[in-house]
């Protein structure tokens, strides 16, 4: 039997002699490097690292590895996490009407493709709108929202979170802003999906829209939910090519494809804990 991996991830000021402390840190402690990746970001002067590890011995518990890093992450003020890398995070999914990437995300669940426990869905359209998915054994939660009961939804969805113990909160097609409240309770741990048009086409039938000025590339975009609507620091991206043939409906359809895979890759990097947020964007070591 081998030592359980863990993850290691890290940021702090730019400086020399990161790597070779938390290198060294790691040897002292009998751990051999698995993974270990790295960038320096020339702008910000910010420094981020990730490692992957395995102690030398089996019964290393997590917590005794967090206690013996601290030394080494105060001396340079880093912001760090530690954690086995088999642990699966507990993840609430948010959905409304359209629900391809609640289907998809359901999908790579069940075949083990996505490594999390899924511990609730949160929606504000009736069960019988999901009639053809298997929800069977998931905590199911309809709570239905107008612009008069917001604060009172609102304040249902962060009460069934901290029941839950959510460490990941997917809108996977939310149709519903967040309060700036909400948002700033959930900084870090709340994905959004949408097409990629921002800033332009806002509004309802935005492929419509992009149809009528004849758009040649249609895409989606994964981000961290702020405050600022739909500007939170980007994950993933992804795009394809259409025509003056395709008509709205094509790209409605080619667009369902492009949101399910990107939030389907989005949510992987994260789980595994390979994004890490500088500033306005991300740090996204690639598997």
């Amino acid at each position: 039997m081998e030592a359980a991996q863990f993850v290691l991830t890290l940021s702090c000021a730019d400086r020399p002699g990161i790597v070779g402390a938390v290198s060294s840190h790691l040897a002292a402690q009998g751990s051999n490097i698995l993974e270990a990746q790295q960038f320096g970001d020339a702008q910000t002067g910010q420094f981020f690292m990730r490692l992957v590890f395995r102690p030398c011995t089996l019964d290393v518990e997590a917590d005794d590895l967090r206690a013996g890093f601290k030394v080494v992450a105060q001396r340079f003020g880093m912001q760090w996490t530690l954690r086995p890398r088999d642990r699966r995070r507990r993840v609430l999914l948010m959905v409304s009407r359209f629900d391809h990437c609640l289907a998809d995300l359901l999908y790579r669940w069940r075949i083990g493709e996505l490594p999390m426990d899924i511990v609730g869905i949160v929606t504000n359209h009736p069960r019988e709108t999901y009639r053809h998915l298997d929800l069977d054994g998931i905590p199911f939660h309809y709570l239905p929202v107008d612009r008069a009961s917001k604060a009172a939804q609102e304040a249902q969805v962060w009460a069934v979170i901290e029941r839950s113990g959510a460490e990941l909160v997917v809108l996977a097609r939310y149709m519903q802003v967040l309060s700036d409240d909400l948002a700033g309770k959930l900084a870090g741990r709340c994905i959004n999906i949408h097409h990629s048009f921002l800033p332009g086409f806002k509004g309802a039938r935005p492929y419509h829209q992009a149809h009528r000025r004849g758009v040649k590339l249609i895409g989606a975009t994964a981000h961290f939910v702020t405050a600022e609507l739909d500007e939170g620091p980007i994950i993933e991206q992804d795009i394809e090519r259409v025509s003056h043939s395709d008509t709205p409906e094509d790209l409605i359809r080619i667009g369902r494809d492009i949101e399910r895979r990107v939030l389907a890759r989005t949510l992987r990097l994260v789980l595994d804990d390979r994004v890490l947020v500088d500033g306005h964007k991300t740090v996204v070591f690639a598997p």
